[in-house]
């Protein structure tokens, strides 16, 4: 109704209505990006490409720079260039045999490129080194590879993530989803609630972290 509102609000002020819905789009995605987090950021993608030119620049400057082709990999993965990423941390894998960083970094690569076996034991073999390498994310990255096709196991990493993040809101949604897809709804219908009461109880500072993932826990609790 608020939006609603807004348009015509917005309408009467510069008469014409693709101008004022397009207003309309640029203030709600502000509005999001500053307390909600919902919608992504359309900025990254151009910090990230131009990050990644400057990585290029350097190994090529000095081919011998551990650090720049595994910052380098990671941008690429997250641009979904996955066979580019592995060939770089393959090629530093005897530096870093002992990072908990890279085994995940690689395992991951390797789940996104299908191997998945390789890849989870990977991924694991860097939880080992450190479980909560990445303030335990890789093991909702498992969770979501396994979601459609192994939901046991799925639920497993779910609850290896709930016991390092206990106060996130998003691991109780990723397991709510996990138990609706089983057809567990009464226990979803749990979880979406528990995402939803942890985020009550954060303080200021973390609830805009978490405030995406607890609207998706209410709206996802209304469909179950």
């Amino acid at each position: 109704m608020l939006k609603i509102f807004g348009f015509f609000m917005l309408l009467n002020l510069v008469g014409n209505p693709f101008l004022a819905l397009i207003i309309l789009l640029v203030i709600l995605y502000f509005l999001d990006r500053r307390y909600v987090g919902i919608f992504p950021s359309i900025t990254k993608p151009f910090r990230r490409s131009r990050q990644i030119s400057k990585l290029r620049t350097t190994i090529s400057l000095n081919p011998n720079d551990v650090s720049a082709k595994f910052e380098l990999a990671r941008l690429l993965t997250e641009r979904k260039r996955f066979s580019e990423s592995k060939e770089l941390l393959v090629q530093i894998a005897d530096r870093y045999e002992q990072s908990a960083e890279y085994w995940v970094e690689l395992g991951y690569v390797n789940l996104k490129l299908g191997q998945l076996p390789e890849g989870e034991a990977q991924m694991l073999q860097g939880l080992e080194i450190n479980r909560r390498a990445q303030y335990g994310q890789p093991y909702l990255r498992l969770a979501e590879t396994f979601r459609n096709i192994d939901h046991d196991k799925a639920l497993y990493y779910v609850g290896q993530f709930q016991e390092i993040q206990s106060s996130s809101s998003e691991a109780y949604y990723l397991a709510g989803s996990m138990y609706k897809a089983l057809g567990r709804n009464e226990d979803a219908k749990r979880a979406f609630a528990e995402s939803t009461a942890i985020y009550r109880s954060l303080p200021k500072y973390k609830k805009r972290q978490e405030r995406g993932w607890a609207l998706r826990s209410y709206f996802a609790k209304l469909r179950t």
